[in-house]
Order: C-alpha cells, then sequence, then structure tokens
C-alpha cells in the first residue's frame, strides 16, 4: 500500500492532553536542540510531560542522518556538519527555515511508522495548500515536493519538481524525535554543498522562490492548523520556549 493510501488520522486517544507548542524565535544551535529532545522525549516516555511540538530555525548547518553517505556531502568545510540519529540522510537547515521538532507518543496514537510519516506529510500538504501551494508525495522520495512546469524538463522528459519540505524522524520507546522542516525563505544556494536527503537530478525551492510574500509567522500558523486537523488539539505554551527551560 503506498503512503497516500494509508489512513492518516494520527489523533491520541481519548482523554489525552493537548500537545504542547512550543515556539522559539532566537536562532538554536543544534547541539542545544538535541539536549532539549532528549530531555523532553524521556520525559514523555515516562508519562511525565505532555507531548511536545517544537518550532524553530538554526544557524546555517548541515545534518547526516543514519543514512548518509560521505560521498553525498558536497563542501564539508563550509558549514557545521552533526552526526543524527534521525533516519535519512543529509539534510541542511538555516534562517528561513522553519524546523518543526515533534515529539508525539504513538503509544497514545497508532504503532504505525509509515501512517506517522505520511501524517506528517499531510500535516505539510496542507499547510501549503492553504496558501494556494500543491504539495505532493512521491513514494520513491520522502517529502514533498512541488511540480515547476515553468523550468525545463527533466532528461526522462517529466516535468520538473523541486523539493519545498524535508522529513527525518526517529523513535524511542514509541516516543518521536526530530520532525520536519518547511522552506520558507531559506538561502537556496546553501543547499549546493550536500546532495539533500541522496537525491540528485531535482531542485530544491521554498515559498518565496515560488513567489508568496509569506512570513515565518504566517507559516506558523498554517502550520498549526493543518496539525491540529490530523494530530488533534494543541496548547500554545510561553514563549521562552524550551531552550530556556
Amino acid at each position: 500500500m503506498q503512503r497516500q493510501d494509508l489512513e492518516i488520522a494520527m489523533r491520541a486517544e481519548e482523554g489525552s492532553a493537548a500537545v504542547r507548542w512550543w515556539i522559539t524565535d532566537n536562532p538554536v544551535s543544534y547541539p542545544q536542540a538535541l539536549a532539549v529532545m532528549e530531555r523532553e522525549v524521556d520525559r514523555i516516555a515516562r508519562g511525565e510531560a505532555d507531548e511536545l511540538v517544537w518550532l524553530v530555525e538554526h544557524p546555517p548547518l548541515y545534518t547526516a542522518g543514519t543514512s548518509a553517505n560521505a560521498g553525498d556531502l558536497l563542501a564539508p568545510g563550509r558549514f557545521p556538519v552533526y552526526e543524527t540519529g534521525r533516519g535519512g540522510e543529509y539534510t541542511y537547515h538555516g534562517p528561513g527555515q522553519r524546523v518543526a521538532y515533534l515529539m508525539l507518543d504513538l503509544k497514545r496514537r497508532r504503532r504505525d511508522v509509515r501512517a506517522f510519516v505520511s501524517a506528517i506529510e499531510e500535516v505539510i500538504i496542507r499547510t501549503l495548500g492553504s496558501m494556494n501551494v500543491r504539495g505532493e508525495r512521491r513514494e520513491d522520495r520522502v517529502g514533498v515536493w512541488v511540480r515547476r512546469p515553468e523550468k525545463p524538463l527533466l532528461p526522462d522528459g517529466q516535468v520538473c519538481e523541486d523539493k519545498i519540505a524535508a522529513i527525518g524522524i526517529r523513535l524511542r520507546h514509541w516516543v518521536s524525535f526530530h520532525g520536519l522542516s518547511i522552506n520558507v525563505e531559506p538561502e537556496l544556494e546553501h543547499f549546493s554543498g550536500i546532495v539533500p536527503c541522496g537525491i540528485s537530478g531535482y531542485g530544491v525551492t521554498s515559498l518565496v522562490d515560488l513567489g508568496l510574500p509569506v512570513t515565518m509567522g504566517d507559516v506558523d500558523i498554517a502550520l498549526r492548523a493543518a496539525f491540529e486537523e490530523v494530530f488533534g488539539p494543541t496548547i500554545r505554551c510561553p514563549d521562552t520556549g524550551p531552550a530556556e527551560a
């Protein structure tokens, strides 16, 4: 069964608390983000904290997933490179990109990793759709893609496609780490230092590159609405967020 055909509803069981929704406005270092995720995932797994979605931006950096191929790091000295336990290959994070770290307990939802990935894709697709951008899944490529008919055709004659959002997750005791990133207005040239997600032959785009004059705040509002449609209610926490907790 293809991901697009999976049941994507991932609401928590009845009686579960709303998901905490944290936004950190200042850039967060990657080691700090990992430390916060480790702490919060452990608390959630022990039943000491409610689930969490944390929205951040990072300074320019590359991350290597568990399937990363060293040859896909094309500019190793350009930005810091961090090894991470999430699935996937090399990704770029930087200013203008909304990163959403999803710390969700699938024991309270569904213990189905493929359905979970499909649900995350659905959140992105709905977020983009609210801004009149059609995002699409590809069975052979995780993430969300947009068609670019105004660009030259691919060598096989197919319409050009660019990646606009990436997904990488990890589970511990059925609680998720890492999450998704949506390109709002990052410096797209920074992606040239890697083969993004190990996929060559395709480009990378952003909402602003597509001609949408949107802000990070606009995307945050749309992302939260889409998340609640798929995963259920959230509760906004103070702006200090987990980085200072």
